[in-house]
């Protein structure tokens, strides 16, 4: 048994993950799992570089992780740092602030990495239900990018592509500096198009068709799937492999893109980080949908933070 801490730093959010886990059972225990929406990526798509506010966002709740990871005795820590990071130019400074807080220094990752961690911590419970059939084609629609691994037992292929809530609100959404409210019909054709453009790009390296159980993770997944749940508070049990069907997709993708920031921000499950965003990642997912002929998407609370712990013994 080995007690890890393994930290996932997104576009959009930063995750901590304190487990101990058993390689000879293949059981993670978790200890602590915590979240918080800091947009280390804003702007990034504009500007190329990582914004000052960005990075003390970043830095402040890196700081909150350490008294966790310290108070709990965590052996080992591994920090990934997945698109933002990866895109700017001052990335150094990032760098430099997580090693300076942390002791540890953040691993910028490729998309192909980051896919794989994805995979393993998605799929390892579901291996053993004989229901769902293979092979498993996870997604994990971040901030900046968007993941496809498909695979069985491991990963057979992968690829990265640069559509995520954030990077698609900012290029579509956002009409001199503040999210439309709602967008125009023409904004949401411009990004579904872009999002088409890189499932082209994504059905290069991963044979989406091939695909018979649809996995999806992260933020924008899981507050479609308590939305659909009908919830009125976030409880990660019931969303951690709930089936969500293509139709309750389709209605609540409509729903967000057509709602006001107000009626977005009401929805008793709506993380306030969230609330701009939601929109473009309800949309990226109901494109996946429709692209793979997925009649329900299988939604996980375990993805690539719990695969980040995996790595980490």
């Amino acid at each position: 048994m080995t007690r890890v801490a393994a930290v996932d730093c997104g576009t959009n959010s930063i995750r901590l993950l304190v487990a101990d886990c058993h390689p000879d059972t293949g059981e993670l225990i978790e200890l602590d799992r915590r979240m918080q929406v800091v947009r280390l990526g804003q702007g990034v798509d504009k500007t190329g570089r990582l914004a000052p506010e960005a990075l003390e966002r970043t830095f402040a709740a890196c700081r909150e992780y350490a008294g966790v990871i310290k108070e709990l005795g965590a052996e080992r820590v591994r920090f990934v740092a997945t698109s933002a990071s990866r895109d700017a130019e001052n990335r150094e400074d990032f760098v430099r602030g997580v090693l300076d807080i942390l002791g540890v220094e953040p691993e910028v990752i490729s998309g192909d990495q980051e896919a794989e961690f994805s995979f393993t911590g998605a799929t390892k419970e579901l291996t053993g239900d004989t229901a769902l059939e293979r092979p498993f084609l996870v997604v994990d629609i971040g901030g900046g990018s968007t993941e496809f691994v498909v695979g069985e037992e491991h990963v057979r292929a992968a690829r990265s592509v640069d559509v995520g809530c954030v990077r698609m609100t900012e290029r579509h959404l956002v009409v001199d500096g503040e999210v439309t409210d709602p967008p125009a019909a023409e904004q949401i054709a411009a990004m579904r198009a872009d999002i088409e453009a890189a499932l082209d790009l994504a059905a290069e390296a991963v044979p989406l068709g091939e695909a018979r159980t649809l996995v999806g993770l992260a933020g924008s997944v899981t507050t479609v799937a308590a939305i659909a749940l009908g919830l009125e508070r976030y409880e990660s049990a019931r969303i951690h492999h709930a089936r969500i069907s293509y139709d309750q997709v389709r209605e609540i993708s409509a729903r967000m893109l057509t709602a006001t920031h107000a009626e977005r921000a009401a929805i008793p499950v709506m993380h306030p980080g969230r609330v701009d965003v939601i929109g473009a990642g309800a949309l990226v997912l109901l494109a996946i949908m429709e692209r793979v002929g997925a009649s329900e998407v299988v939604v996980s609370e375990h993805d690539i933070l719990d695969g980040i712990a995996w790595s980490a013994p």
